[in-house]
């Protein structure tokens, strides 16, 4: 059997690669270096010893999947709140916001997602609008799906201000083995409903805090997709 000619064998690669970019979420950029440092020492692990080097090989992989980034579609209709990060519904409770972002002390609904180690761990905005306030506060990593993660835990929360002017309570929360939360924004920033904004590694939660009067659309126990699925419909008309 003769070999391919060059053009259709450039052909054959180039649509190997398309299909890989299709199949294959692209990787947030935090997650670029963790991969270049596990494929070097594959490499040099597989010289000295190949079941070694494989193992470092597979663990590789688990972390370039760890730091996927794939692509969504927000819904088109206006006036939701979508979840900001994939995971289980894991609380509904009424709760005060963080007091670092210098809100009033009053309880508002509160919707909490659960990340495990196998979700995808960025966030993404609820809603289009601009970022009021950024806080970060140090704290404990107590595992994440305990009720009082969100009050002792290390956290990141941002104070972001709809289109239609309500306020919206974001916050990334540190997990047992979560060391390091990642917030891309800025104080008046102007993000997009969907739009990835941070990352938390390794396995953590999201409270989504909402403005009074908002319906939730989800239940205890529902699985949520960052930046696709409704968490509540805000009410008609400013807070």
């Amino acid at each position: 059997m003769s070999p391919k000619p060059p053009e259709q064998a450039g052909n054959a690669v180039a649509h190997a690669l398309q299909l890989a970019r299709e199949t294959l979420p692209p990787m947030h950029p935090a997650g670029r270096p963790f991969v270049a440092g596990g494929l070097a020492a594959t490499l040099l692990l597989r010289r000295l010893s190949k079941p070694l080097g494989t193992i470092v090989g597979l663990a590789t992989l688990g972390t370039a999947a760890f730091f996927r980034e794939p692509r969504r579609v927000p819904p088109e209709r206006d006036g939701l709140v979508l979840a900001a990060a994939d995971g289980l519904v894991s609380l509904i409770e009424q709760a005060t916001p963080p007091p670092e972002l210098g809100l009033p002390a009053e309880p508002r609904q509160r919707v909490s997602v659960f990340l495990s180690l196998f979700d995808v761990h960025v966030q993404r905005a609820p809603a289009t609008g601009i970022v009021e306030r950024i806080a970060y506060r140090p704290g404990k990593f107590l595992s994440a799906d305990l009720d009082k993660a969100s009050d002792d835990n290390e956290r990141n929360s941002v104070l972001l201000r709809t289109v239609d002017g309500h306020e919206l309570v974001i916050v990334q929360i540190a997990g047992l083995i979560a060391r390091r939360i990642l917030c891309e924004t800025a104080e008046g920033d102007k993000i997009s409903a969907g739009q990835t904004y941070g990352l938390i590694r390794f396995g953590s939660r999201v409270d989504h805090y909402l403005p009074p009067g908002s319906r939730i659309l989800v239940g205890k126990g529902q699985r949520t997709i960052g930046g696709e699925t409704p968490l509540a419909e805000l009410p008609q008309g400013k807070d």
